[in-house]
């Protein structure tokens, strides 16, 4: 558990392509705001600061252009990307690592995960789909930005296989849910069916 109290800043992962979707997921309709001014909102009231992410000619969209932002600095490197130009930046906070496409993140899981966050290891949650750790709402401590290096040198540039192959922190989902992420038009519809039949 958490001994060394650091600043924890937020990364909102923003910067994707949105292939399958078609559309950029920042933008989604998530309870009459864009999926990325939802995720911030959630966040903002657990940690100092929050910042998006986002891949070079991302910066000036109008919505992306209302935060803080940390720029990827290798456009083709997917979310790890992300993940170190933020480590790199801020080298004296833990980063909480959260998608922007997650509709049904919730405050409980956040602050379940920092008041549980390991302070030597990588921390995040075992998926209730597959076991496997979730990367993308993890915490990340200083330490992370040279093995995460040492990885993507090694070629290895997926973040779940990183922490795969990590010391890791594992912790159960309070909201086996929360974490369940829309990449395609029919996950966004399925999504959607599920949370009006939960609200009926």
């Amino acid at each position: 558990m958490r001994v060394v109290k650091r600043p924890v800043h937020a990364l909102v992962l923003a910067g994707g392509k949105s292939r399958r979707m078609g559309r950029d997921k920042a933008h989604l309709d998530r309870d009459g705001k864009p999926a990325l001014e939802h995720t911030v909102d959630l966040l903002e009231p657990l940690v100092e600061k929050v910042w998006v992410s986002v891949r070079q000619g991302q910066p000036a969209d109008a919505l992306r252009d209302r935060y803080p932002q940390i720029v990827d600095r290798d456009a083709d490197a997917g979310p790890v990307a992300g993940i170190l130009a933020a480590l790199e930046s801020e080298t004296n906070v833990d980063w909480l690592v959260v998608a922007c496409d997650l509709p049904n993140l919730d405050e409980l899981t956040i602050s379940t995960l920092l008041e549980q966050a390991s302070d030597e290891r990588f921390t995040a949650f075992q998926s209730t789909h597959d076991g496997l750790p979730e990367p993308l709402c993890a915490l990340y401590r200083p330490a992370s930005a040279d093995t995460i290096r040492a990885f993507v040198s090694d070629g290895i540039r997926c973040p779940r296989k990183i922490l795969i192959r990590s010391d890791v922190e594992l912790l159960e989902q309070p909201n086996p849910h929360a974490l369940d992420n829309v990449n395609t038009p029919e996950d966004l519809a399925a999504n959607s069916s599920s949370n009006t039949a939960m609200a009926n």
